[in-house]
């Protein structure tokens, strides 16, 4: 090649883990590519972790990032959107490009802009939850299928009398998995019915403030189901294999393509598609298969090789995910009203929770007493969490207003760039929920006597 060995530097600007990167770093300086280009060094691929939201000016600041690695298709469209991201077009990323899908599940696999593909998945990510069997069994509660099983009151009898949730779940504003969970919800349910939903199983629920905190709790038996993205309900299955198991759920999940691309800022365009090619590559793609890493490869071939031989259980995951059903998710949807979204989850359900939980309790117990009808516990619940029976005071207006889809709209961009306003309404929001979790629970004992 036309390159001068000493002058290859790659930086990578990426959202996955130093596991997984150093890993493949390790794995790609073992390469006959490698060496071709000159990169003998690890010091000459260097890797910058940066917050999602930075990374477009991040990739104009820096000027010299070859490639992007992980974090999701939102982020590598916003970066397309600038035009920072450049066609790969090399004679070898081409040849490996047609070893993989258009689209996984219905999702896109490859982005193409004027003919050419400017990025595409190197992994694969879907959402569900991970159960433990031996809890569900042990404590006679049934296994969740859907995601509207988390939200299933059989879950409050058992939490009742031990007094512990069976169901975990996780922060929003801490957690980017399952802030893509609770839209997967919103968009299967719809606003009203998704609101309903999510409260009912924050109501079922330990709120964990990280997502890998819900993975250990399923694993140490302290939970019956928690909410994970896939990688961690097969790391809790390749673990404890007669524990847990990972659900897809039969009510629909988003299967994601995680992207790799080139930055259009880079000095290095040869090296850089030889890097991305052999990421795609069957012996790229084993840095998946790693036992500590266990994400879903976008190249079925890997499972062909050697190492992909003695992970039948993660082959057997991919083909689930290929016939999981999956729903038509708009990024751009979720986008438009996620922050506002996060934290209207976070008022009323995570600093609310113990007044939910209180009243969702009696509620139950009074089904299950007979004190109150089925039909008289629906309309209960469904005012616990219906968005458009909560009426707080907008702070700009000082009119009284209901938390719609369009509000959240309305408001997003302002709570994601506005501190002060953001913990206002947080704030505002809480203080609506409890008024209403009280509220129900005088109705309850209206009805009760």
């Amino acid at each position: 090649t036309s390159t001068e060995p000493e002058t290859v530097e790659l930086t990578i600007i990426t959202r996955h883990g130093s596991d997984i990167l150093f890993k493949a770093r390790a794995a790609f300086l073992e390469t006959d590519i490698a060496s071709e280009y000159g990169i003998t060094d690890r010091d000459q691929i260097k890797f910058m972790g940066v917050a999602s939201s930075l990374w477009v000016d991040t990739i104009e600041r820096s000027g010299d990032i070859d490639i992007a690695w992980g974090g999701g298709p939102v982020v590598f469209d916003l970066v397309n959107n600038e035009d920072l991201l450049a066609p790969l077009t090399s004679d070898e990323v081409k040849q490996i490009l047609e070893e993989i899908p258009e689209e996984i599940s219905g999702a896109p696999a490859k982005r193409i802009k004027e003919g050419e593909v400017v990025w595409v998945g190197s992994a694969i990510s879907s959402f569900g939850f991970t159960i433990n069997k031996e809890f569900l069994e042990t404590e006679e509660i049934p296994q969740p299928k859907t995601w509207a099983d988390l939200g299933n009151e059989t879950y409050a009898q058992f939490q009742l009398y031990p007094s512990v949730p069976a169901i975990g779940t996780a922060d929003p504003t801490l957690s980017t998995s399952n802030t893509r969970m609770f839209e997967i919800i919103l968009q299967t349910y719809g606003w009203e019915e998704g609101w309903k939903l999510l409260t009912r199983l924050a109501a079922n629920a330990r709120i964990f403030d990280r997502s890998e905190s819900v993975r250990d709790a399923v694993m140490q038996s302290t939970i019956g189901a928690g909410t994970t993205i896939d990688f961690y309900g097969y790391t809790a299955q390749l673990e404890v294999p007669e524990l847990c198991k990972y659900v897809l759920p039969e009510d629909g999940t988003a299967v994601n393509a995680d992207p790799i691309a080139m930055v259009s800022t880079s000095d290095n365009t040869e090296a850089a598609q030889a890097f991305i090619a052999w990421v795609l590559s069957p012996d790229g793609q084993k840095i998946w298969l790693d036992e500590s890493i266990n994400r879903m490869p976008m190249n079925p071939e890997v499972f062909e090789t050697d190492l992909g031989q003695t992970r039948s259980d993660l082959e057997a995951s991919y083909e689930a995910t290929m016939e999981a059903t999956t729903i038509e998710f708009s990024d751009e949807l979720a986008l438009s009203y996620e922050t506002s979204m996060m934290f209207f989850f976070k008022g009323t359900l995570v600093e609310a929770q113990q007044n939910l939980q209180d009243t969702w309790l009696e509620l139950t117990d009074a089904e299950y007493n007979g004190e109150i009808t089925h039909e008289e516990f629906l309309e209960l619940a469904d005012k616990l969490g219906d968005p458009f029976m909560l009426e707080f005071t907008d702070p700009e207006t000082g009119e009284t207003v209901l938390f719609s889809e369009e509000y959240a709209q309305s408001i997003n961009d302002r709570i994601t760039t506005d501190a002060g306003f953001k913990e206002i309404m947080k704030n505002a929001w809480r203080e609506a929920a409890i008024e209403r979790y009280d509220q129900v629970l005088s109705d309850l004992q209206a009805l009760t006597g």
